[in-house]
């Protein structure tokens, strides 16, 4: 019996990492494959060597192989994943970039902007999913149009694990898919922390190359047990252009920047800019002002993403679940398609210049 190493990777992918619900070989967890003979040997890669599951999982890979080569000796050694590994993104390893949407206060549009940058990356060739952690009002199931969905559950070696729901090609997890549309959720701040991190660690999501996560305003539970549960690759701030706004939203960008923090800012999204009505699409009304967005840019050392116009479209497609970067309103589209753009540009020279986004420890 001659035992081709080809045949043993090609059975190891068909098992899954507890963890995330990929397989094994795609997760880079299977090292150190040695053929002897009839005898076979590997390492599995574990997170810790104290991880639930660990006897399933050894076990499955036997079976894997055993299936294919029956009269094989299988030897399965575990050990520990790379450090550095671990303190990037041991949670989520597959998911590449993880990036934050965040705001001061309610109402200046950020699920509206989470939306359509996280369709605007995928139309630009990205592997995207979209996180709605405003748990107190989760908005983006009407915005897709996926009010009353419910979400799977997977069954991943005794565990029970969330499939998110698809939109366009897209992975959407969010409260609003658990509850019921008219129900208030009434949550206190380890109850809120405890459902975030089960939408990072007990949802199968699938390898991303960007995670986009609408959080609620302010600077609360929910961002403290973000930046403790994943490394944040930056953080999108959204404003609009008056002084009120952006008096809050400067608090919000700066629980970021705190040291105990440390999130990089990767930019500011101006929304509600300028009112252009549709059969006056050069007219341009700043009914809110002018600047807010650039000085926000310039108070946390970064760039402005885009200004985004108030165009009676956007709500119309925010209402109907057809986000407004789908359509064919060229104004809307053309302004959160640069918005996109710009993201993509900002998180690559994030990435080329700056060390990854540890997870932190956050003592307050």
């Amino acid at each position: 019996m001659k035992i081709e190493k080809t045949k043993i990777v090609e059975a190891l992918s068909r098992v899954k990492d507890p963890q995330t619900g990929q397989d094994i070989v795609t997760m880079n967890m299977v090292e150190k494959l040695v053929v002897d003979g009839t005898n076979i040997s590997f390492t599995v890669a574990l997170p810790s060597l104290s991880a639930p599951n660990k006897s399933e999982l050894n076990f499955a890979c036997m079976e894997a192989v055993l299936y294919v080569y029956p009269e094989a000796n299988v030897h399965v050694h575990n050990a520990l994943k790379n450090e550095t590994e671990q303190l990037t993104n041991s949670t989520l390893p597959h998911v590449k970039n993880i990036i934050a949407v965040a705001s001061g206060k309610g109402g200046v549009g950020k699920s509206t902007v989470a939306v359509n940058l996280a369709l605007g990356l995928k139309a630009l060739g990205a592997r995207v999913g979209l996180i709605d952690a405003d748990l107190y009002g989760p908005s983006i199931p009407t915005m897709l149009g996926l009010q009353g969905k419910r979400p799977k559950v997977e069954d991943v070696y005794g565990q029970a694990k969330i499939v998110p729901l698809e939109y366009e090609g897209m992975q959407v997890m969010s409260m609003g898919f658990i509850i019921e549309p008219e129900q208030a959720v009434v949550l206190r701040g380890p109850r809120l922390a405890g459902v975030i991190r089960q939408f990072f660690n007990d949802c199968l999501w699938e390898p991303l190359d960007y995670l986009i996560v609408d959080l609620p305003p302010g600077t609360g539970d929910v961002q403290l047990t973000l930046v403790q549960t994943v490394p944040v690759t930056g953080v999108i701030m959204v404003t609009t252009p008056q002084e009120v706004a952006l008096a809050d939203a400067v608090k919000g960008m700066n629980m970021f920047l705190l040291p105990s923090v440390n999130v990089p800012i990767l930019g500011v999204v101006e929304n509600m800019s300028w009112f252009t009505p549709a059969e006056l699409p050069n007219n341009k009304y700043y009914l809110f002002g002018e600047g807010g967005g650039k000085k926000l840019a310039k108070m946390s050392n970064t760039v402005l993403l885009g200004q985004v116009p108030i165009v009676q479209s956007i709500r119309e497609a925010g209402d109907n679940g057809q986000p407004t970067i789908l359509g064919g309103e060229p104004i809307a589209k053309e302004a959160f398609m640069n918005v996109a753009k710009n993201t993509l540009r900002q998180i690559m020279v994030r990435n080329e210049y700056a060390d990854p986004t540890m997870r932190v420890d956050v003592k307050m």
